[in-house]
C-alpha cells in the first residue's frame, strides 16, 4: 500500500501531537493526517502557561506550536474542540464529535496527555478554586493573580511541585500573598530529595512565600460562592481568596483502557505501556508524550515523563515509528524551570532512595552550582542552577554509566567535557 492510500490519525492536540504531524510530513508521508484535539485552541506548548505567559512576559500567540495557517498548508486535517469517544481496534476506526463522526486509521497515535489531579475535599466547587493545565486555565489565573496583587489578596497553593512553585513565583511577582501547603518536608521532595529541595524553599522564603509542610488541605471554606480560607489536617486555617490545586497530573488513559490496550503499573507512573518504538500492545497504535510509559534501560525501569522535552521529542519519534523507521526512544529525561532570578535545567532520574550521594560543584548558597546525584560513583542525574551550556556533558556522564572521581566532579576547574569523554 502506498502512502497516499493510508490514513494516520493523531488523538491529542498538544505539543506531541502537533510535532508528530509535522514529522510525518517532513519525512515525506503523503497520506491523510488527521489531528483531533479536545480544545478549541490550536496546539500549543505548556511551559509558558506557568512561566512567561502567566507572568505577562510572553504574548498569547507565542505559545502555539505552529501558525494556524500551517495546518492547511501542510494538508493536516485539524479537528479542534472534538472529543474522541472510542476506538474500534477490530475495524480500525475512531469515533469523535457531536455527530459521532467515524474515521478509519491505518496507524493511530495517542497523545492524549494528562489532566490535573483534583482535590477531593469540601469546597472545591467554589469559584476561586483553580487548576493549571490548559491555556484557558492560564488566562483565568493570570487575571486572578493580577487582581490579588492589586488588592493585597491571598492565594493558597496545594502542592510544592514545579507547577505550584512556578505559580507561587508568578503570584509574588504580581504582589499577591502566597501560602504553599505541602505534605512532604521540603519543596520538590519527590524529585530532588531533601538535599536540594531546600534550595527552592529558601528562594521562595526570600521572596515572601510562606510554607506549611507536613500537611494537606482538608477543606476550602467559602461564603456566597467565594473562597474565604483553606484548612489543613493539622488544624491550621489559612486566609485565602483563591486556591490553586497543584497536586500533580494523571495520564489520560480512558480511551486506551476502553480499547483494551496494556496499561502501565502505578509504580511506573501509570499511562499506556509502549515499547522502545513507542508502540502499544496493538501494533498499529502508538503513544507519546505525557500518556506514554516507555522502557528506559539506562535506569533499568519504565518511566512516564510529563515534561516538555518528552512531548517535543516523543511525538516525532512515534511518527517515524508509524512510518516503519528504525526507532529507539531512550532519551535522558530533561526539564527546566524559571523562578524569580533562578534558572535551572535537570537531566536524568534520581528519586529519593535511588542514590547514595549528592555532589555539589559551585556555590549552592549563591544558587550558582551543579548538583549530581550518584549511586556507587555513577551519575544518575544532574541539575545546573544558573550555570549554562552544560546539559550535553551532564547527559553524556549519565549515559556513560562510568564511575567518576567525586572530587573531580565537584571541582569547577575540571571540565565536565573531560569527565564525560
Amino acid at each position: 500500500m502506498v502512502d497516499a492510500d493510508q490514513t494516520f490519525v493523531i488523538v491529542g492536540g498538544g505539543l506531541a501531537g502537533a510535532k508528530a504531524a509535522e514529522t510525518l510530513r517532513s519525512e515525506g508521508f503523503t497520506g491523510r493526517v488527521i489531528l483531533i484535539g479536545d480544545e478549541r485552541d490550536h496546539p500549543y506548548e505548556r511551559p509558558p502557561l506557568s512561566k512567561g505567559y502567566l507572568l505577562g512576559k510572553e504574548e498569547r500567540d507565542s505559545v502555539f506550536v505552529h501558525e494556524p495557517a500551517w495546518y492547511a498548508q501542510n494538508d493536516i486535517e485539524l479537528h479542534l474542540g472534538q472529543t474522541v469517544d472510542s476506538i474500534d481496534r477490530a475495524a480500525k476506526t475512531v469515533h469523535f464529535g457531536d455527530d459521532g463522526t467515524q474515521v478509519h486509521y491505518d496507524k493511530l497515535l495517542l497523545a492524549t496527555g494528562a489532566e490535573p489531579r483534583r482535590l477531593d475535599i469540601p469546597g472545591t466547587e467554589l469559584a476561586g478554586v483553580h487548576h493549571l493545565r490548559r491555556l484557558a486555565h492560564a488566562e483565568r489565573l493570570k487575571g486572578v493573580l493580577t487582581s490579588l496583587g492589586r488588592d493585597n489578596g491571598h492565594i493558597v497553593i496545594a502542592g510544592a511541585g514545579w507547577i505550584g512553585l512556578e505559580v507561587a513565583a508568578a503570584a509574588r511577582t504580581y504582589g499577591a500573598e502566597v501560602t504553599v501547603v505541602e505534605p512532604e518536608p521540603t519543596p520538590l521532595y519527590g524529585v530532588l530529595g531533601p538535599e536540594l529541595g531546600n534550595v527552592f524553599g529558601e528562594l521562595h522564603r526570600e521572596h515572601g512565600v510562606r510554607f506549611h509542610f507536613g500537611a494537606r488541605l482538608t477543606e476550602i471554606v467559602g461564603q456566597d460562592g467565594m473562597v474565604l480560607a483553606a484548612r489543613t489536617d493539622d488544624g491550621e486555617e489559612h486566609l485565602a481568596h483563591d486556591v490553586l490545586a497543584a497536586i500533580g497530573a494523571a495520564p489520560r488513559i480512558g480511551l486506551a483502557e476502553a480499547a483494551g490496550l496494556q496499561l502501565a503499573e502505578r509504580a511506573h507512573g501509570g499511562g499506556v505501556t509502549v515499547d522502545e518504538r513507542l508502540c502499544t500492545s496493538d501494533p498499529d497504535i502508538f503513544a507519546a508524550g505525557d500518556v506514554a510509559c516507555f522502557p528506559l534501560d539506562l535506569f533499568g525501569t519504565r518511566l512516564r515523563v510529563e515534561h516538555w522535552a518528552n512531548a517535543l521529542n516523543g511525538g516525532p519519534a512515534a511518527a517515524r515509528a508509524m512510518l516503519g523507521r528504525d526507532v529507539v526512544y531512550d532519551r535522558v529525561p530533561y526539564f527546566f524551570t524559571d523562578q524569580y532570578d533562578l534558572g535551572m535545567e535537570y537531566s536524568g532520574w534520581a528519586p529519593p532512595g535511588s542514590y547514595d550521594e549528592v555532589v555539589i560543584r559551585g556555590d549552592a548558597g549563591k544558587r550558582e552550582f551543579i548538583a549530581f546525584w550518584l549511586k556507587e560513583g555513577r551519575v544518575l542525574a544532574g541539575m545546573n542552577v544558573n550555570v549554562w551550556d552544560v546539559t550535553d556533558p551532564i547527559q553524556r556522564l549519565i549515559r556513560s554509566q562510568a564511575q567518576v572521581n567525586t572530587e573531580d566532579l565537584a571541582d569547577p576547574h575540571i571540565s565536565l567535557e573531560t569527565l564525560a569523554s
